[in-house]
């Protein structure tokens, strides 16, 4: 799992759409794991998603406004165009051939922590990459490892790592209820994404 090579960040979200706690969270990751890389996945066929997710074309062009210009951040569309369900152990073990060597830092929020043991071949997840947990609230790392689920090994190997966020309380989810209910979200996203919702009606309640 570690190695001398790059330091090399994964997040992947469904983004739809992304929203300035994904923008905060980016830059969060960048500064306290001092990434070299940080690769941003919009999420695919989602197994794990009942809600019908938007168009991938849409979800993929908002996450490249979302995100453009930032220094050492690529918006990487192979997990929208992988054949069937998307796991993140695919995806994974594809960076990790690209980049012999590097360190992996899988950066989650800490219900996505809690779930790991619900995921597809989840303990080659921590085999591959360290979990990077982003939340607010320090006690979640703990919260996360203590599930029975989780080998007592990978805890204390440090297969674990927090990430700081700021407080922002806003979900995709609010974004597209303000925006269904012709309520500005201007504040919620980045510029060129409220114009990107606004030029293409999405989110308009049916």
């Amino acid at each position: 799992m570690t190695g001398a090579g790059p330091r090399i960040g994964i997040f992947g979200s469904a983004f739809d759409p992304p929203h300035n706690a994904h923008v905060a969270l980016v830059k969060a990751a960048l500064e306290q794991l001092a990434l070299d890389r940080l690769l941003i996945f919009p999420t695919g066929q989602a197994w794990h998603k009942a809600r019908v997710l938007s168009e991938p074309a849409h979800r993929l062009a908002m996450a490249r406004l979302a995100f453009e210009g930032m220094d050492r951040v690529e918006v990487d569309a192979r997990e929208m165009q992988r054949p069937g369900p998307t796991y993140t152990v695919d995806t994974l073990t594809e960076v990790q051939a690209e980049s012999p060597g590097a360190q992996l830092f899988l950066i989650v929020g800490g219900d996505q922590a809690a779930a790991l043991p619900s995921w597809h071949r989840w303990r080659e997840i921590l085999e591959t990459a360290i979990i990077s947990i982003a939340s607010r609230d320090p006690s979640t790392l703990g919260s996360a490892q203590s599930g029975t689920e989780f080998p007592v090994s990978a805890v204390e190997n440090g297969h674990f790592q927090p990430l700081r966020l700021p407080l922002m309380n806003l979900s995709a989810t609010d974004v597209r209820a303000r925006a269904a209910a012709g309520l500005g979200i201007d504040h919620l996203v980045p510029e060129a994404v409220a114009r990107y919702i606004d030029q293409h009606h999405l989110y308009l309640a049916p």
